[in-house]
């Protein structure tokens, strides 16, 4: 049996992006353990195991589809990537949260947007994931919204507000670094969607 028929060695853009991937979430995940390892634990697992089954039914119904896996000939889909990337965005999600509602939605907002580039540009420049049956930019946008606002309440249930630290709302407000940075982001991530979309046509 040869190792390289089980796993890709070869080291690629794809093979670099799942390295970087799964590196963030292990280094987001032990900054978490170590603020209260039992509750941060539970959320990240729920995260993991409700992450990993969605993309697992969405594969399976065709809707979309993974050429290049670390392990080919075991998995249909980037797990151990799934495992740490989608958690890891919400533990920093629910931790970093404003209070008031009014405020979620922007820094929501501007976590999807981040999300969506990153998966657009593998889209388009890599092989790590293919739109199939059904599926578009505009039904992934909204399935990371259903996902991060589902543990925003989920979080809340299970982390106390002692153990989060909300971005202070004095930040968010006009011509602040706050403000800036989710307009910037914003503006950059619509523009870029506008131009993915409108090419698509």
């Amino acid at each position: 049996m040869r190792i390289q028929e089980y796993i890709n060695l070869g080291w690629n853009i794809e093979s670099y992006i799942y390295v970087t991937v799964i590196l963030f979430g292990i280094v987001t995940l032990i900054y978490f353990l170590r603020l209260n390892w039992k509750l941060y634990g539970l959320l990240f697992l729920l995260a993991t195991i409700i992450g990993n089954v969605l993309c697992y039914i969405f594969v399976k119904l065709g809707f979309y589809s993974y050429p290049y896996v670390l392990f080919p000939k075991i998995l249909i889909m980037p797990v151990t990537a799934v495992t740490f990337a989608f958690p890891a965005f919400v533990l920093i999600g629910v931790y970093f949260s404003p209070v008031k509602w009014v405020w979620k939605i922007p820094f929501y907002w501007t976590l999807i947007h981040i999300g969506m580039f990153c998966e657009t540009y593998a889209l388009n420049k890599t092989r790590i994931i293919e739109y199939n049956f059904k599926w578009d930019f505009w039904d992934s946008y909204t399935w990371w919204w259903i996902f991060f606002l589902l543990f925003e309440w989920i979080g809340g249930l299970i982390i106390p507000s002692h153990l989060r630290r909300p971005i202070n709302l004095h930040h968010l407000q006009y011509g602040r670094i706050g403000w800036a940075i989710i307009h910037f982001v914003l503006i950059v991530t619509i523009f870029l969607g506008g131009y993915y979309v409108g090419t698509m046509q």
